[in-house]
């Protein structure tokens, strides 16, 4: 009898503890032998696969075992590689060129954007996998969700330094980007402060302020904005003159979410939208330092963190959160309970229905947590709260 075979990907961008959730799931399956298949470069890796040119499956396809998975959890990243494809939506110019000529997809746009999950299917039958373990965020989950819906058997697992997942109160990646962040920004500090100046800060955020918001109380920041409560220029730049004056080495730091906006409803975006219709958000922060310089005459720093907090090794909390969502990701797995995520909920594991990932979205409880007249985190009563604030 043939042994089960489970395909497992990483999709979306990369945080911390990929690794090592990849190599949990590796040694459970081993160890009870099952036959794990790495699928590189996420759904991109399905969609590039060419039925008829054997080539193709060493570029895509990588059985995994305790040797080449013994090291793995070492280093971050993802060493199946990632990509933002969604098979669902293929623009024409992305459209490999075998595909084109095929009688699979459906066009679902004028323009010639075509949906390939038939063509998905297909290479899932073709390399005999009986189920899926899927790592992403809401992007990659919601393509699981619609995979699922069509009748592929899967578990998905949530990570994203956003920590956006709905569903979930903890994502892998989250801890170590705000430790890298709260790091990075009281690095920055001595060079704000030697020439006396307001350093602005962006980080990472579309959806939710968590990293700024959480990033912002843990460093101490004078001010915070995140994307949930739009910024007034003049009011902030008051305020960050205040900060400055007040501090005896006379400077301020404010953190913007990359995904912030003004009152005016400005927001930076630039770029064609990717597969999940996102343009490319960044450089607020930038605008909001020479909005700085404009109303106040004050010269800035301007540092976009970026890449940087979701690159290195995962920190204690990210390992450990890694290793067990892989451990219950393969617990589902055997016991066929299958169209679930895995998740952290009042502090618990646990697991619910994927499709509570494209349910809705999360966002900073603003009420509850942010004061939005003078852009700080309003963390005034502990006792009850959530570990993360989330």
């Amino acid at each position: 009898m043939a042994k089960r075979r489970v395909g497992i990907l990483t999709g979306g961008g990369d945080v911390p503890g990929l690794n090592v959730t990849i190599k949990s799931v590796v040694y459970n399956a081993v160890d009870e032998d099952v036959e794990i298949i790495g699928i590189r470069r996420g759904w991109g890796g399905f969609l590039n696969y060419d039925l008829n040119d054997e080539t193709s499956h060493n570029r895509y396809i990588m059985p995994l075992d305790k040797l080449n998975c013994r090291t793995i959890d070492r280093t971050g990243g993802t060493f199946l590689h990632t990509s933002r494809t969604n098979p669902s939506f293929v623009r024409a110019k992305n459209i490999p060129e075998f595909l084109a000529k095929s009688n699979y997809g459906e066009q679902i746009r004028d323009d010639g954007t075509m949906d390939y999950t038939d063509y998905v299917m297909k290479v899932i039958e073709r390399l005999k996998l009986d189920s899926l373990i899927t790592i992403g965020g809401d992007d990659t989950l919601s393509y699981s969700n619609l995979l699922y819906k069509a009748g592929v058997p899967l578990v998905a697992i949530p990570k994203t330094m956003d920590i956006d997942v709905f569903g979930t109160d903890y994502c892998i990646g989250f801890s170590t980007s705000i430790t890298s962040s709260v790091q990075l920004i009281t690095n920055f500090r001595t060079s704000v402060g030697s020439h006396e100046r307001i350093g602005v800060v962006e980080l990472f955020g579309r959806n939710s302020g968590e990293t700024a918001l959480i990033t912002g109380y843990l460093a101490y920041a004078d001010r915070t904005v995140i994307c949930e409560v739009p910024y007034n220029p003049q009011h902030l730049c008051e305020l960050l003159m205040q900060d400055l004056r007040n501090n005896p080495s006379s400077y301020a730091i404010v953190l913007i979410s990359e995904g912030a906006s003004t009152d005016g409803g400005m927001i930076v975006q630039s770029g064609d939208e990717d597969a999940y219709g996102h343009k490319k958000l960044g450089g607020i922060g930038e605008v909001l330092s020479d909005q700085i310089k404009l109303l106040t005459g004050q010269n800035t720093m301007f540092q976009k963190l970026a890449y940087l907090v979701r690159s290195g090794p995962p920190d204690m909390l990210d390992r450990m959160v890694g290793m067990n969502f892989g451990t219950l990701a393969w617990h589902l797995t055997q016991r066929k309970e299958f169209g679930q995520m895995v998740a952290i909920n009042h502090g618990n594991y646990n697991y619910v229905p994927i499709k509570s990932v494209v349910s809705q979205k999360r966002h900073v409880d603003v009420d509850q947590y942010y004061d939005k007249v003078n852009y700080v985190p309003k963390i005034q009563k502990i006792d009850g709260l959530p570990m993360f604030l989330h």
